[in-house]
């Protein structure tokens, strides 16, 4: 099971109505209509990774 980035919804991967690779990762999408939204604005969905200075 996975989680749809847009709405939360936990579906199964074989289920998935869109997938997309981002950022090396594969995202699974509920519907075209989350994935339309995440394809507009990925970044309002995906948290950016930051790297912390270790000093």
């Amino acid at each position: 099971m996975v989680k749809d980035p847009v709405c939360g919804m936990t579906i199964e991967e074989s289920k998935a109505a869109a997938t997309e690779e981002y950022q090396g990762a594969t995202l699974y999408f509920c519907s075209d209509s989350c994935h339309s939204k995440f394809q507009a604005n990925p970044a309002q969905y995906v948290p950016v990774e930051t790297t912390k200075d270790p000093g």
